[in-house]
């Protein structure tokens, strides 16, 4: 007997679902910074056993659109709704969900729900009994699990329940795949990531990255990168003085990538102005936001 599923992990911003996500599958695959909305693709991590392959998919977090960027976000959140074989929701304590329409369309639906109460080491045992009644009444099918993603508290005990709960299927994926991402996608992810920790209010928001080249050598990748802003005063901030700060991106990034990729690389980062880009259906295209 073999089992496979699509297990796809659904929840509000800054729940820490991509550090659950990270946890379960046993590599950094999804942005974790502290600031909200960091996910913006759906994003596939796989798990393969001798008799089953789990297929995690992070969505972007639950957002009311603001802009096309927002819709296309919300998009995957939608298609993650009609193939799961499994929704893990994950929430926090004092969370609910933002969008009712999706909860919804969960709760009507027939497939197995193991919804994750995240960051309990930040709260009391009252205040976390209380979150378990709550979703209880909400979602009374769900096998409710509390847990603390960072500290991998419970983390074991959802990957069991997933197993128990995973159809029998022939794998979706070779059996030596971790994801269905590329090492390009990987690599704009873990600058935009530096992007978000290092710079304030809207200036990560308002940036993309894309991977202009990527030449694989013997021993040594090299890369070009270009970050691409709104407005050309977002240009000068990245930049910052005598261009620390974007030297300090650049820094961070390459340590972050070579612990990924294994080997030495060579970033070249450079910046470039895209109006209103988060609005422009050809940006979007182009940066791999189009539903498929």
């Amino acid at each position: 007997m073999h089992k496979s599923g699509f297990v796809n992990i659904i929840g509000n911003p800054n729940v820490g679902k991509s550090t659950l996500m990270n946890a379960l599958v046993g590599e950094r695959l999804s942005i974790i910074t502290s600031k909200a909305q960091t996910t913006r693709h759906r994003i596939m991590g796989i798990v393969n056993g001798e008799d089953f392959q789990i297929v995690y998919t992070d969505t972007p977090g639950i957002v009311n659109p603001h802009y096309k960027l927002h819709e296309q976000m919300m998009g995957f959140v939608h298609s993650a709704l009609e193939d799961a074989d499994l929704f893990l929701l994950v929430t926090e304590i004092g969370e609910t969900f933002k969008n009712q329409e999706v909860l919804a369309k969960i709760i009507k639906s027939n497939i197995p729900v193991i919804l994750a109460i995240n960051k309990i080491d930040l709260s009391d045992q009252q205040t976390i009994q209380d979150m378990i009644a709550y979703w209880q009444n909400q979602i009374p099918r769900a096998i409710i699990v509390p847990c603390s993603a960072t500290e991998r508290f419970n983390v074991d005990t959802i990957f069991d329940h997933i197993l128990e709960l995973l159809p029998e299927n022939p794998p979706y994926f070779p059996k030596d795949e971790l994801t269905d991402r590329s090492m390009r996608f990987f690599v704009s992810e873990i600058i935009r990531e530096k992007l978000l920790l290092y710079y304030q209010k809207e200036i990560p928001y308002s940036c993309e990255v894309a991977v202009e080249s990527y030449e694989e050598k013997e021993g040594v990748d090299n890369i070009r990168a270009v970050i691409f802003v709104e407005r050309e005063s977002q240009k000068a901030i990245l930049i910052g003085h005598q261009g620390k700060s974007i030297k300090k991106v650049g820094i961070e990034a390459r340590k972050d990538i070579e612990e990924f990729t294994g080997k030495k690389c060579f970033l070249n980062l450079y910046i470039k102005v895209m109006k209103d880009w988060r609005n422009s259906d050809k940006a979007l295209k182009q940066f791999g936001y189009e539903m498929e």
